[in-house]
C-alpha cells in the first residue's frame, strides 16, 4: 500500500512534541523525509538530529504567511518535492465568553483556523506538482460545542469548513484533503497534565495520518473520526 515513489515528503506543523511529533517519528520511520515546523527552534533542531537524514528543522510560527512560504521553500530545497502536508499546530484555550478576551481569541483563531489556511496557500502549488495530499489534525471539539470552549470550538467548526471546501476545491486536481478528527488524546495540551491511561496516545493520532497518506490516490478519505475506546472515568 502507498505511493508507488522512491521518495516522499511532509510538512508537519506543531512538529515539536505531542501528535506533530508522534507524526514525524512515524513518518521518518517509515521513509518520509520531513520537514518540522514549529516555534521551539531548538526542541526542532533536537529532534532532527535525533531522527538523522531525512529530517529538517524549519523555525517558524504557522500565523505568519512568510514563515509558512519558508518552509515550502526549505523542503523543496531539501528534497525536491512535497507530497503532503499535516496541519497540526493548534492552542486550547479554555475560558467562558465572559471572560475570554478579544485578543485570547484572535490568537486562538490565528493559531488553529489561518494557520491551516496559509499553511495550504503556501503549499498547494507544490502538492499540486505532486497530487499531494492534506491532512489537517481537527477535533471532535469541531462538530461539539462544550462550555469553555468557545474560542476552540470557533477554530475547529470552522477548520471543517475551511477543508471542506478545500477538499471538494481540490479532488479533481488530485489533491486530496483529509481532516482528522481525535478526540481525547493524552498531551499537554491545553495545560492538561499527560498520564491518562484512557485517553488516545498521539502515536494513534499519527497513524490515522498515515492511514491517510498511505491510502491508493483513487480513494479519498475526506474525514476520521478517532475516540477513546474508554470514556473518562467518573470526576475527572
Amino acid at each position: 500500500m502507498g505511493y508507488p515513489r522512491a521518495m516522499r515528503v511532509a510538512l508537519i506543523s506543531g512538529a515539536s512534541r505531542g501528535i506533530g511529533e508522534a507524526t514525524v517519528r512515524l513518518l521518518h520511520a517509515r521513509g518520509f523525509r520531513v520537514g518540522l515546523l514549529a516555534r521551539d527552534g531548538d526542541r526542532l533542531k533536537a529532534l532532527a538530529a535525533e531522527l538523522g537524514e531525512g529530517a529538517l528543522p524549519l523555525p517558524g510560527d504557522v500565523r505568519r504567511g512568510e514563515d509558512w512560504e519558508r518552509a515550502v521553500a526549505g523542503v523543496l530545497q531539501a528534497f525536491g518535492r512535497l507530497d503532503a502536508l499535516v496541519n497540526n499546530a493548534g492552542i486550547g484555550l479554555m475560558k467562558p465568553i465572559s471572560e475570554l478576551s478579544e485578543a485570547e481569541f484572535r490568537e486562538v483563531l490565528e493559531v488553529n483556523l489561518l494557520g491551516p489556511f496559509l499553511g495550504l496557500k503556501a503549499a498547494l502549488p507544490a502538492l499540486l506538482a505532486s497530487k499531494g495530499v492534506v491532512v489537517n489534525i481537527g477535533s471532535l471539539a469541531g462538530k461539539n460545542a462544550f462550555k469553555g470552549g468557545a474560542a476552540y470550538n470557533a477554530s475547529k467548526f470552522g477548520l471543517i469548513g475551511l477543508m471542506g471546501a478545500a477538499m471538494l476545491e481540490l479532488r479533481e486536481a488530485g489533491v486530496r484533503v483529509v481532516n482528522v478528527l481525535p478526540g481525547s488524546v493524552d498531551t499537554g495540551f491545553a495545560g492538561n497534565t499527560p498520564g491518562a491511561s484512557w485517553k488516545l496516545a498521539p502515536e494513534d493520532v499519527a497513524q490515522a495520518v498515515l492511514f491517510a497518506l498511505e491510502m491508493p490516490e483513487r480513494a479519498l478519505v475526506s474525514e476520521i473520526e478517532l475516540r477513546p475506546t474508554q470514556t473518562a472515568p467518573k470526576g475527572s
